[in-house]
């Protein structure tokens, strides 16, 4: 029984480390083996070994040192086990040289190849979705499940995607370095986009209890600031960050024990982070001074006006229904009209709001929030009927179960 506690709470421990250091433990190893593949075999095998390892020895001073070192071996020993030995020599010799510095040396701080990383799955030889999943995967450690919910797709589709795209990087010998300068704007845009997903996942929470997974919230924020060191005048990247700064100040109101989720006009603004806040005012009104006006600028200004305002009341939803015009040019998607109904709503324009909503449908079948606004507009039409059949869909789709009970509460009052 205490031994069966034990085990439990070493692959607890284990489960912890790679949930918050995967992603950098896996860049560091596909820049050791040059393979995506067998780095992702060679940190499994890592992870088998740890349990066996460190249930007999205890848990190492340098865990996540231990399991790059384990994996740089295992990575030896399967090489050596190829076919072909002979071609791979080099890299035996260089990842034995590296393992033994790294014995020699203090416990290792990880060297950080997230953003090496994250630009070669957005390499332009890969379709841009297929950039954004296998980004998602490799760098953030989100399951096919969670990118497939991420992209409105199947896990099935997902997972062959993933699949096609790590087959393509070794056949097309894709390069594992952060491009040039000039290579830098014909992948930036994607990148920008694997972050923001990466965020998301964390801000609108996956399946289960958790309301917001702090850890892919702060990766993304993370990855962001490191891009603004390399790009320290490129105003999306600034866009960017300051979008998920003004969105993450927000994390301490929008949930409560005992109530649950909170949506933004009944949180408690004392709550939110005034110095992530007045840091993303900072960061946009840099960004928008370089005159080069793009989707995440426009985002973080909506969220600028939000956070702005002393209430819900007050906020400028007329100034808000403008900017999604502007980011409509940059991004003409069901989604963002959605958005763009939703604020001409609370402008007073219910009526015109709730066709433009209703005329939406079939482009967002199985869009959670679609649903969740509609019911809401509904139930401010009166139409009561259609209110609870469009709030039935949202839960259904909800994969939130802190969210399901929020809506439910909502079902209840349109009886």
């Amino acid at each position: 029984m205490a031994e069966d506690k034990a085990d439990s709470d070493l692959a607890d421990v284990l489960g912890g480390i790679l949930r918050k250091d995967r992603g950098q433990l896996l860049a560091a190893l596909i820049g050791a083996v040059g393979d995506f593949d067998l780095a992702e075999d060679c940190l499994s095998d890592a992870v088998e070994r740890a349990l066996v390892h460190w249930k007999r020895s205890g848990i190492p001073r340098s865990p996540k040192g231990w399991l790059l070192q384990v994996g740089r071996r295992s990575a030896i020993d399967r090489i050596r086990r190829g076919r072909r030995l002979a071609a791979r020599a080099p890299d035996i010799e260089r990842l034995m040289e590296e393992d033994q510095e790294s014995r020699n040396a203090k416990p290792e701080e990880i060297p950080d190849e997230r953003l090496r990383l994250i630009f070669t799955c957005c390499h332009p030889a890969l379709e841009e979705k297929t950039r954004i999943a296998l980004t998602l995967r490799t760098v953030g450690g989100l399951t096919t499940r969670e990118i497939a919910r991420a992209f409105l797709d199947s896990e099935v589709n997902i997972g062959q995607r993933l699949s096609r795209a790590r087959s393509k990087i070794g056949a097309a010998t894709i390069p594992y370095v952060v491009p040039e300068r000039a290579d830098w704007d014909a992948r930036l845009g994607s990148v920008l986009t694997v972050i923001y997903l990466i965020f998301n996942e964390g801000w609108t929470a996956g399946a289960g209890e958790a309301p917001i997974r702090n850890r892919l919230c702060d990766e993304a924020i993370f990855l962001a600031r490191l891009m603004c060191q390399l790009a320290p005048e490129e105003s999306e990247i600034e866009g960017l960050l300051a979008l998920m700064l003004l969105t993450h100040a927000r994390h301490g109101a929008r949930h409560q024990t005992g109530r649950g989720f909170i949506p933004l006009d009944q949180q408690d603004r004392r709550l939110w982070d005034d110095a992530m806040i007045s840091e993303g005012l900072n960061v946009l009104d840099a960004a928008v001074a370089r005159q080069n006006v793009g989707p995440f600028q426009c985002q973080a200004a909506i969220h600028a006006l939000h956070v702005q305002s002393d209430s819900d009341v007050g906020t400028d939803w007329a100034q808000i229904v403008l900017l999604y015009d502007r980011l409509l040019e940059f991004q003409p998607s069901p989604v963002v009209r959605l958005n763009r109904a939703v604020a001409l709503a609370e402008t007073g324009s219910l009526d015109l709001a709730l066709s433009e909503v209703r005329g939406l449908k079939e482009e967002l079948p199985r869009y959670q929030p679609y649903y969740a606004a509609l019911a809401e507009l509904e139930a401010r039409a009166g139409t009561k009927t259609a209110a609870r059949d469009a709030m039935d869909m949202a839960i259904k789709l909800s994969s939130s179960d802190d969210e399901k009970r929020w809506l439910a509460a909502k079902r209840q009052q349109l009886e």
